[in-house]
């Protein structure tokens, strides 16, 4: 599209303008990775991932990204990075940890759930993560016997292979009650459909994952259960910022999620890495 990719930006502040206020060289800052109007609806509670206007704007697709050795942002979009926080922790919370902080944060998890997790890339391992966080028992699911062992690693109670037994262990796990909680990362058509059958009675779903479609009967798999659905794209500014403040209260690290990094000029290796599906989350760092 004619502009530098690089869409999850964490690093240091080199220089400022004139009607900065709020920042100053040297800080170590997060960017919340899309800018908007500021005066649409959604602008002003913070969601300018939603914004309405042809303003909107995102680092790396939009507009130049952090693929390089300096990146020009809005001062608005900046967050403070923690000095608990590495730089890598910054930039899985940029986006993909912010995503799954809000979805999680929409479904309402606490200690009282059992959380199924479906689809365990970057999105699932931290949803996962933060679910365990909040006090919930944690079931994970995927396709990759290695993003398994990971989520395991991670923390995650039950790790499962997802193949035709997937639904009935849930059901052994949940003693045939099914879990309060889903939250469905795969964007496939069986994982939405297991995210929906493997929910109890009265429990509750959220899509996390993106594209492709879903078809399935409403009456027995969703109306009968009395499901509450949730979509939930990825979050406010403001939830970004409650996002640090708990990662650092729960002392967990994003970082962790990291199985590979690689310096800018390996781009081509990171991305056919990426794009195999089995490595956690691919990052580029600076010296």
């Amino acid at each position: 599209r004619g502009c530098i990719a690089g869409h999850e930006p964490c690093g240091t502040v080199e220089a400022i303008g004139p009607n900065c206020k709020t920042f100053q060289v040297g800080d170590r800052v997060i960017v919340y990775h899309i800018t908007g109007c500021r005066n649409c609806y959604a602008c002003r509670k913070g969601w300018m991932v939603n914004c309405t206007s042809d303003q909107r704007s995102v680092y790396g697709w939009h507009r130049d990204g952090a693929y390089a050795d300096f990146m020009l942002t809005e001062e608005y979009t900046l967050l403070k990075l923690p000095e608990e926080l590495s730089f890598i922790d910054g930039a899985i919370i940029s986006c993909g940890f912010g995503t799954s902080f809000q979805g999680v944060r929409r479904a309402g998890v606490s200690g009282y759930d059992t959380v199924l997790v479906v689809g365990l890339g970057p999105v699932g391992l931290a949803a996962a993560m933060i679910s365990k966080a909040r006090g919930a028992n944690v079931i994970g699911v995927d396709i990759s016997p290695e993003r398994v062992a990971t989520a395991e690693r991670l923390g995650c109670d039950l790790g499962l292979i997802a193949d035709d037994e997937a639904l009935s262990k849930i059901g052994e796990y949940t003693n045939g009650h099914g879990v309060e909680v889903s939250l469905e990362c795969s964007a496939s058509q069986a994982g939405r459909m297991l995210s929906l059958e493997a929910a109890r009675l009265w429990g509750r779903v959220v899509f996390l994952g993106e594209h492709g479609n879903l078809s399935f009967n409403p009456s027995f798999t969703l109306i009968q259960k009395q499901l509450t659905l949730h979509g939930s794209w990825m979050s406010g500014i403001a939830e970004m910022e409650d996002a640090i403040e708990h990662v650092v209260r729960w002392k967990i690290r994003p970082e962790d999620i990291v199985t590979h990094t690689f310096p800018i000029d390996q781009v081509a290796e990171a991305f056919e890495l990426s794009d195999a599906g089995e490595a956690g989350k691919v990052v580029f760092t600076w010296d």
